[in-house]
């Protein structure tokens, strides 16, 4: 747990009553920045109580946190590339929070890492690498909360941020493709074991998205390519995945249990 962590955090706006997720938990996977903070903010709007978990990036998880509305959201730090870690994360939280109602998988790793130009061993390491962060993580996060879920009665919302490569191909990061495309298999896998207790499993599958990470490449050389690979001609903003996790995380979604929402302008088309 963070030490610098308060047992509550003030804001200036209070959580409404009516609010669609007010009472309920939810743990956003790498929240300090980018698609996870945008989703952090939107459900704390909506009246949720946010789980930020980060890894290594502790002052824009407090960050995260300071600009959430509401009340009672905490910080998780955790490596989830490591099982025991992920045990210790659903651990603190549920006892902490007496959650998760809600979890959006977002946290991921990507490495360019070119079959025929890496050294064998470094294509193998990051290969391997790709596959823990981006898929075993996410499926033993969404198992140790499923059984929180089904245990408790909690009527849950399992949200996993997945990838248009899952599609179209990474041939620069075949590994991250090959997890993203495990991720969108596991969702619908899933959503048909959990669906029998009411908890939806749904994917979403963004392409570029304007964050930090993103901006030196859709600001470099290669920056107006990447912009025609939509019609649109531009990059997703991170409120435009978070308004969609937004919806999916609310009651009227249940029925979308097993979705891949493609959030990707099209991009994936060719």
């Amino acid at each position: 747990m963070d030490p610098l962590q308060s047992p509550m955090t003030v804001t200036k706006n209070p959580e409404p009553s009516t609010a669609p997720l007010a009472g309920k938990t939810a743990l956003v996977t790498g929240a300090s920045r980018g698609i996870g903070r945008a989703i952090a903010e939107h459900l704390a709007r909506a009246g949720a109580r946010i789980a930020i978990h980060y890894h290594t990036r502790a002052e824009d998880a407090r960050a995260t946190r300071t600009a959430l509305a509401g009340s009672g959201h905490r910080l998780f730090p955790a490596d989830l590339g490591q099982a025991e870690e992920r045990r210790r994360l659903i651990g603190e939280v549920l006892s902490d929070m007496e959650g998760p109602h809600i979890l959006v998988n977002n946290a991921g790793l990507y490495r360019l890492t070119p079959l025929l130009e890496a050294p064998e061993t470094v294509w193998l390491r990051d290969f391997e690498d790709l596959l823990n962060v981006n898929l075993i993580a996410p499926a033993h996060l969404a198992c140790l909360c499923a059984h929180v879920m089904t245990e408790r009665g909690i009527r849950g919302r399992i949200i996993n941020i997945g990838s248009r490569g899952a599609f179209r191909g990474e041939p620069e990061a075949p590994g991250y493709g090959a997890a993203k495309a495990g991720l969108h298999a596991l969702t619908q896998s899933l959503a048909l074991a959990l669906g029998p207790h009411h908890i939806a499993v749904m994917a979403i599958a963004p392409g570029w998205v304007g964050t930090d990470m993103a901006k030196p490449h859709l600001e470099g050389p290669r920056g107006p390519s990447i912009l025609a690979q939509s019609p649109l001609g531009r990059a997703a903003r991170p409120e435009e995945v978070a308004a969609l996790a937004l919806y999916l995380a609310g009651e009227d979604a249940e029925y979308a249990t097993g979705s891949v929402v493609d959030l990707n302008g099209a991009s994936y088309l060719r």
